[in-house]
């Protein structure tokens, strides 16, 4: 067993253990108590249970890689898995040297608030926009930037708390299919 089998078990429980381990990581970042002690919980019953196990009067050299490549896999896995879920919310600024009308009016439309200033910029005047955005809706937003500002610099900050605002409502299916969609794909938007 400990010849090819023994690597291949440490090399995937670790990925599993070091995984659990990051997105715990990423849910105390964001203060998600409980999702992060059921993610610690996991963990050390893996590293407990089957890591410690499996390392036990080793010497082998092939484990020891098993061992950090497991390791190095379970941060990318992670880090890939926090990504998808996209949790919190981010300061998006945006830099224009026009006022943003049309980018203004849907952002609106989308019911986020939106805060403008006029700016100083290094050559001429600019308007500056500050929106507050939900991660899982970011793309969606620089896609509305690049459309309507294609030129436009843009900022984005994490953000560990708000204490209120203008925010787009949650969605249930009924108000998404009255949500103009339509509209959307036809113009490409």
């Amino acid at each position: 067993m400990t010849g090819i089998v023994l690597p291949i078990l440490i090399f995937l429980f670790r990925i599993i253990d070091v995984t659990f381990g990051t997105i715990r990581i990423i849910f105390v970042s964001k203060g998600y108590k409980l999702f992060a002690a059921v993610c610690g919980f996991f963990e050390v019953l893996i590293w407990i249970t089957v890591i410690s196990r499996l390392m036990t009067n080793t010497d082998n050299f092939f484990h020891y890689v098993a061992y950090a490549a497991g390791f190095s896999m379970g941060n990318y896995i992670g880090l890939t898995i926090a990504e998808k879920l996209s949790l919190g919310v981010i300061l998006l600024r945006i830099v224009v040297p026009d006022h943003p009308t049309e980018l203004i009016s849907e952002l609106k439309e989308m019911n986020y608030g939106v805060t403008i200033l006029k700016g100083k910029g290094a050559i001429d005047d600019v308007n500056v926009v500050f929106l507050i955005v939900k991660k899982k809706d970011l793309e969606l937003v620089i896609n509305k930037i690049k459309l309507h500002n294609p030129n436009a610099f843009y900022s984005i900050e994490n953000i560990e708390s708000v204490s209120s605002g203008v925010f787009p409502k949650k969605t249930s299916f009924s108000v998404l299919s009255n949500f103009n969609y339509k509209k959307i794909l036809r113009n490409g938007k």
